[in-house]
């Protein structure tokens, strides 16, 4: 289950995400008092850890 928590060090990068989508991801951080930058990482590291053996494994090339 994916659990909200606080992050380490991070490296500033810029992306685009749809207006809908950002909507969404705000209201989902500020309900669980995080950053909306430390809800995108960790949506990030849920996304990556819970890929399927071969789409991993095509990242690690």
């Amino acid at each position: 289950m994916f659990k909200v928590r606080h992050t380490e060090e991070t490296v500033n990068r810029t992306f685009r995400f749809p207006k809908s989508l950002l909507d969404k991801m705000s209201v989902i951080a500020q309900k669980e008092n995080v950053s909306l930058n430390s809800f995108v990482v960790q949506c990030c590291e849920y996304a990556i850890d819970n890929m399927s053996d071969t789409s991993a494994e095509e990242t690690d090339k």
